[in-house]
């Protein structure tokens, strides 16, 4: 049984002005989220700023999405690190925390080999009972994890069941879903490819997009489920242009803007992150709403 199908949010985590997490504002977004259709809640990704948090304020924001989620929809905590010791740590105590699944993205900087990638996956999903979706990024990480490796990991090890693929390279993923026999969960990390990635019999997608049009990303998804391939295709081809204002600087700080616009806390970000430049800012602001999304 997949983790979640659908349009799962990779959630920001807002920011007081003093720069700490705003649990105010984040039960705020939570609670848009799942009364609009979202069908898991991925907390601690790359959008929501893992890479500057500490690791107290980490386990922390995962033990407070649990808290508030209470069950309604699964929630999957990014425990990545490019040191497995942290990544061990980190799905550790999500697994106390209570989270549904864990979602590891590829060692950073350091890189790996394919062998080092086995191993270390390997050992993250050793220390826990919780399932695992691997996180592909390689624009990111500098390490691409390739299909064989993928499919050796979700064959060989019980609780790795999927992946987040990210790399964008299309081929790539056919090349994924033809080695997996259905033995892998795919998710489109890119919201610009959840379609393709649907019509090869992929489960959904870990969605930037869905911090401001949940509703709409779901319905990509549940279209296709429901055969309507056509309106699916529409919806995606539709939110092309949101998607492009939204990864027209660094993700995330075009979607905390998007978040703050429809009048969620603050989009303040975390250095190395700097304010969305204006001439973006009103590029997004013209996406939203041309694609419906609810600014205040």
């Amino acid at each position: 049984m997949s983790v979640f199908t659908g349009a799962g949010v990779a959630i920001i985590t807002p920011f007081k002005e003093d720069f700490s997490i705003d649990f105010e504002a984040f039960a705020e977004l939570i609670e848009y989220q799942i009364a609009n259709s979202t069908d898991a809640i991925i907390v601690m990704g790359t959008t929501g700023e893992s890479a500057t948090t500490t690791i107290e304020e980490h386990i922390e924001a995962i033990r407070f999405c649990v808290e508030t989620v209470k069950g309604r929809v699964p929630v999957v905590a990014g425990t990545g690190s490019n040191a497995t010791d942290t990544a061990i740590h980190l799905s550790v105590e999500a697994e106390r925390c209570g989270v549904d699944a864990l979602l590891v993205v590829s060692p950073y900087y350091n890189k790996a080999t394919q062998n080092g990638l086995y191993s270390h996956y390997k050992a993250i999903a050793d220390s826990v009972k919780l399932p695992i979706i691997l996180y592909n990024v390689p624009s990111r990480t500098g390490c691409n994890i390739l299909p064989e490796t993928v499919v050796k990991l979700c064959t060989e090890v019980e609780n790795i069941v999927g992946v987040k693929e990210a790399s964008g390279n299309i081929s790539q993923i056919a090349k994924l879903f033809a080695l997996a026999d259905g033995k892998v969960d795919v998710y489109s990390g890119n919201d610009d490819q959840i379609v393709p990635i649907l019509s090869f019999g992929g489960k959904g997608v870990i969605s930037v997009l869905s911090n401001v049009a949940p509703k709409q990303t779901h319905d990509i998804c549940q279209l296709y489920f429901d055969g309507k391939t056509a309106e699916s295709a529409a919806l995606q081809i539709k939110a092309i242009p949101l998607v492009n204002a939204l990864f027209c600087e660094v993700n995330p700080i075009p979607v905390k803007k998007g978040a703050e616009l429809m009048g969620f806390g603050t989009g303040r970000l975390r250095m190395p992150l700097t304010e969305i430049e204006p001439a973006h800012e009103e590029m997004l602001k013209k996406a939203m709403a041309e694609f419906g999304c609810e600014m205040k």
